[in-house]
């Protein structure tokens, strides 16, 4: 045994290849057929076959009517708990956002298809914007949503906005597939994501992923156009990065 084999933590086998699967089918969009996994995996057949059947009879994975396999209810609970949790862990730096930009402060998560926001400190402006935790919202029209998709493969986001549409709630929204891939490219150069008044008419936002969270974070300030203008984003950018490294942190993942 060499140094390193006996400094490693002692891993469960069985364990591991459970999280395998679970995050196969997420990454599959949550719904995966048995060949799909068999591809995408090097365990046996009967191996996948035997821990989705437990997963089944726990809950954490069900058969949906056309012999597919797509992630089972009892997720919903630890996800809800992790939530929180994270969002926890991160509102002092958003506190400590509102407190310097003066605007109100979001996390989100990607889950499933759709974002969910998990925590928000609010400006104190009587004129603010208000996001409720919890809300869900398309990805391709909201700040958090479009810098998470930037960091997914251009397959991934094609599928995502082919299951859950692009609807346009705005004149500036973007309503297709290529248009959106085109901004998702510019945002990946520049680091940061805009969300122009594609949400909501007279509100902008800018918003940046946490490093290396091990699901699709992101972290974003918001208020009206009259505040919230190119200098304002000046400002802001750099805060946003200091914050997402320092929660990144905090997660032990950065």
């Amino acid at each position: 045994m060499t140094d390193t084999q006996a400094k490693a933590p002692s891993r469960v086998q069985s364990v591991e290849r459970v999280f395998e699967l679970l995050e196969l089918i997420t990454d599959a969009g949550g719904e995966v057929t048995l060949s799909e996994l068999a591809a995408s995996t090097d365990l046996p057949l009967p191996t996948i076959h035997r821990l989705l059947r437990t997963l089944v009879s726990l809950g954490y994975a069900r058969q949906v009517p056309n012999r597919r396999y797509a992630l089972g209810p009892r997720l919903i609970r630890l996800g809800e708990g992790a939530n929180r949790i994270l969002g926890s862990l991160a509102r002092p730096q958003l506190a400590s956002l509102v407190n310097d930009l003066g605007e109100s402060a979001n996390m989100a998560v990607l889950d499933g298809d759709m974002v969910v926001y998990i925590a928000q400190v609010p400006s104190r402006h009587s004129m603010r914007m208000f996001t409720e935790v919890g809300r869900r919202a398309h990805a391709h029209d909201t700040g958090v949503g479009k810098a998470m998709l930037a960091q997914l493969p251009e397959d991934t986001v094609r599928g995502i906005v082919s299951r859950v549409g692009m609807p346009t709630p705005t004149e500036h929204s973007i309503g297709n597939v290529d248009e959106l891939l085109t901004e998702l490219a510019a945002i990946r150069e520049r680091g940061y994501s805009i969300d122009d008044e594609e949400q909501e008419l007279g509100v902008r936002c800018y918003a940046i992923t946490v490093p290396g969270a091990p699901s699709p974070t992101a972290i974003s300030v918001s208020g009206p156009l009259a505040r919230v203008d190119e200098s304002f984003g000046e400002r802001a950018v750099p805060l946003l990065k200091a914050a997402a490294s320092q929660i990144a942190s905090e997660m032990n993942v950065a």
